[in-house]
């Protein structure tokens, strides 16, 4: 299995960077692009790294953010074109709301209309789990359980800040491996332990070899990061990879927890299993 950081909020070398997640997973036979960042680095990042995105047979949308799906108008424009497999409600009008103020983070409207596009048979909706081959599959939606995780922000359906953005559609990929679970998140707006404890159960791996991917604990309080280091130990994780929005800060911690088993992602970046 080998994992190649396409898109991130840090690029090594002469990489674009951007606010973004988009991952490209070569595991069991398929290659799959794991969100698409917001847009602009996805193509440049991708030549030079010599991804060629028109091998991808799948295409996963982790939640329906622009900074990850930014990019699928560009992606689905290759013909026959991928699988596609989203939640239901990822193409639905989200925003950020602070001080009185509404900002759009959902799929910018190109974004919507290329997913809406795509033909009937290779547009996939997923709520519950699913697999896409022998030790590899997708959470679905992920239940929310610990009593500490939230989703990480002023998320809203509407411009009011009257409906709160549950992020239902949060969804994480796993591949299980002779040495355990190897786990890619988009954001884990449905926390990032809730996450892992979910896709181990899944799969019914008794290890997690590696988690990688954003981990949503910009903004998160002290109360949240010590619960959160501390679960995340139990865990045993092989390897440690946060990036995007895991925050400088607790980026900083887990490092420091973590030690050996931690890795500093960037685009650019290249795991293998």
């Amino acid at each position: 299995m080998r994992i190649t950081v396409i898109v991130d909020n840090h690029a090594s070398g002469d990489l674009l960077a951007e606010h973004g997640l988009a991952l490209w997973i070569e595991a069991r036979g398929r290659r799959v692009l794991f969100d698409t960042g917001a847009g602009r680095a996805l193509a440049p990042n991708a030549r030079a790294l010599k991804i060629d995105l028109r091998a991808a047979d799948t295409v996963v949308l982790s939640h329906g953010h622009y900074d990850h799906g930014g990019g699928l108008p560009a992606v689905l424009r290759s013909r026959p074109g991928p699988e596609v497999y989203a939640h239901p409600a990822a193409a639905q009008p989200r925003y950020a709301v602070e001080g009185g103020r509404a900002r759009f983070i959902g799929l910018p409207t190109e974004s919507a209309a290329a997913q809406a596009r795509v033909p009937e048979e290779k547009l996939h909706w997923v709520a519950q789990p699913v697999g896409l081959g022998p030790g590899i599959g997708l959470t679905g939606c992920v239940p929310r359980e610990t009593g500490y995780e939230d989703t990480g922000g002023p998320f809203f359906l509407d411009r009011g800040g009257q409906r709160p953005d549950p992020l239902e559609d949060d969804m994480a990929m796993w591949v299980a491996t002779a040495r355990g679970l190897v786990v890619c998140v988009g954001c884990s707006h449905a926390g990032i332990v809730n996450t892992l404890r979910h896709a181990l159960k899944l799969s019914g791996a008794d290890r997690l070899r590696a988690v990688l991917g954003g981990f949503h604990l910009m903004g998160a309080g002290e109360e949240r990061l010590e619960r959160t280091l501390r679960d995340l130990k139990a865990l045993k994780p092989g390897r440690v990879a946060p990036c995007h929005c895991t925050g400088d800060e607790a980026a900083r911690r887990l490092k420091d927890t973590f030690g050996k088993r931690y890795i500093a992602a960037a685009a650019g970046t290249r795991l293998a299993f």
